[in-house]
């Protein structure tokens, strides 16, 4: 396999020299360097890839699918947990059962499904109600990483199909967000879930807490019926009042970071509907399917990995930029953020050992036009190169407002362009208005952002994470690198409330906690 990197180093060595749109001179390469999955689109002929580049890449990807095999399978790739990773078989549409240690885990999956859709059902429909007998109109979900920023991106992205009750979240321990949040919600009015597996995370509980206290000043007792969990921690859940027939839980084998397509999707389920939903899963099920089926050098996800394994390791590009042209995707890059830099920012293989080479890159982005007016400067004439990877519908919701969307797409497709081809100075004295361009770009364009869409762009970049994980040999599914930070926090907690503990810190936290208690 070293022989390979090598091979790669030495052809882009030899090949630097070569611009991007020099190889789109080849009327050709946009269908040779573009891949697609029904109404998908992933175009990735504006990258300095080519034939030769690609062919070495894809034996990079040679032992990818016995490994996607595994992760399908439920053996135990999270090693360093010894836990399966079975995130897929929350939207396995295929009726084939799975089975984790001889047990096939799709009863279950389905059972909580179908609960999770009845509670939807009820709630939507007033048949659960408040403790006043009306209906709620507001959700707030109270949960930190995984249990906030899937609901939260997912629920923004599809906007265009709520028609359920408001949802909130909260998910910052800074008491602004709780405050801001409660100040404009009815208490009578409110349903809360609370997200956390083991009903022990000190960011959600803390929060909960605060919720449920303003539940009781305005409810007394009648609090508990505003209540809901997603969680594994039945008598934790029990502990804080939440009828068990609202606790909804999920296995080990699903990482925080990959569990939107469970319980923890709950709050998107209530704002969408069971059917909208599941549409969700469906176009999961889809990409999963490509990515088991399609040969190598059509699979989406594996094309999209070894871009990024060309720009990083190869290139010695550290960072990528996501840039949906859809502003109901605002969140997606923070959302693409968490599951990228949390599964691949390791520094050791499985084996212990150190990498050799470069994990993962640091993940950043904005949405559309936006992104434009804010940080495009430094990505077309900046010393630094950043890939940047671009998502556009093809259609709006808003047909009274076509221009505006024309104009969008416009823009999305002149930025990949203006970062190919640059501009010379027009004078020698106007080298401050030079676009080096040759700038790579990768165009993912769908039809519109459906619950089907929406759930095909995750799913890539789910795969697409495991794929550049198993070439670098690394565990995508474990997380240690957020425990000791998490860890310290408890024991500098009570330094933090009483200025007598500041004993046994190093000089500069104990500086620091000098001055918060004077300021204080």
């Amino acid at each position: 396999m070293e022989d390979i990197w090598s091979d790669l180093a030495a052809h882009r060595k030899r090949t630097s020299d070569i611009r991007i749109s020099d190889l789109l001179k080849d009327t050709n390469r946009f269908n040779e360097f573009s891949a697609s999955l029904n109404d998908m689109l992933l175009d990735y002929s504006k990258t300095s890839i080519d034939a030769a580049a690609m062919h070495m890449l894809l034996k990079l990807a040679s032992g990818v699918e016995a490994k996607r095999d595994a992760m399908f399978r439920g053996d135990k790739i999270n090693v360093s947990e010894d836990r399966a990773v079975l995130h897929t078989a929350l939207r396995n549409r295929s009726g084939n059962p799975v089975f984790v240690n001889n047990v096939d885990v799709m009863p279950a999956v389905q059972d909580t499904l179908q609960r999770m859709r009845q509670f939807s059902q009820d709630i939507r429909q007033g048949d659960i109600c408040a403790a006043d007998k009306r209906p709620f109109t507001d959700i707030i979900n109270i949960g930190v990483g995984g249990s906030d920023l899937g609901p939260v991106m997912t629920t923004l992205a599809l906007a265009p199909y709520h028609d359920g009750p408001r949802t909130h979240f909260i998910s910052n321990i800074d008491s602004a967000h709780v405050s801001d949040v409660l100040k404009g919600l009815d208490p009578q009015r409110t349903l809360v879930i609370i997200a956390s597996k083991s009903f022990t995370t000190i960011e959600t509980m803390t929060n909960a807490k605060a919720v449920v206290k303003w539940l009781t000043e305005a409810l007394g007792d009648q609090h508990t019926k505003h209540l809901a969990a997603v969680s594994s921690a039945t008598e934790a859940t029990a502990a804080f009042g939440i009828d068990p027939t609202r606790v909804f839980g999920f296995e080990d084998w699903v990482g925080g970071r990959y569990s939107v397509w469970g319980p923890v999707g709950l709050p998107l389920m209530l704002a969408i509907g069971p059917d909208n939903f599941d549409d969700f899963l469906q176009g999961a099920f889809e990409m999963d399917t490509h990515f088991r089926t399609a040969p190598l050098d059509e699979n989406m996800p594996v094309l999209l990995a070894l871009i990024g394994i060309w720009h990083n390791n190869i290139c010695g590009y550290p960072t990528r930029a996501i840039l949906p042209y859809d502003h109901r995707l605002g969140r997606l890059p923070a959302y693409f953020q968490q599951l990228d830099m949390e599964s691949n920012g390791k520094s050791v293989a499985q084996d212990g050992t150190p990498l050799t080479r470069d994990s993962g890159p640091v993940i950043w982005g904005e949405s559309g036009t936006n992104g434009q007016h804010a940080f495009y400067q430094l990505i077309h004439q900046g010393t630094a190169i950043i890939p940047c990877e671009f998502l556009v519908a093809a259609q709006g919701f808003e047909p009274d407002l076509q221009h505006h969307h024309d104009l969008l797409v416009a823009n999305c497709l002149a930025q990949s362009e203006a970062l190919l081809l640059g501009r010379k100075p027009l004078t020698p004295k106007s080298s401050h208005r030079e676009f080096p361009g040759n700038r790579p770009s990768t165009t993912l364009l769908y039809r519109q952002l459906t619950p089907r869409t929406l759930g095909k762009i995750i799913a890539l970049y789910e795969h697409r994470v495991f794929v550049e994980g198993t070439i670098w040999g690394i565990n995508s599914f474990d997380q240690w690198g957020v425990e000791l930070g998490k860890q310290l926090a408890v024991n500098t907690l009570p330094k933090v409330e009483n200025s007598k503990h500041t004993d046994n810190m190093d000089t500069s936290t104990t500086g620091l906690l000098n001055a918060y208690h004077a300021l204080k």
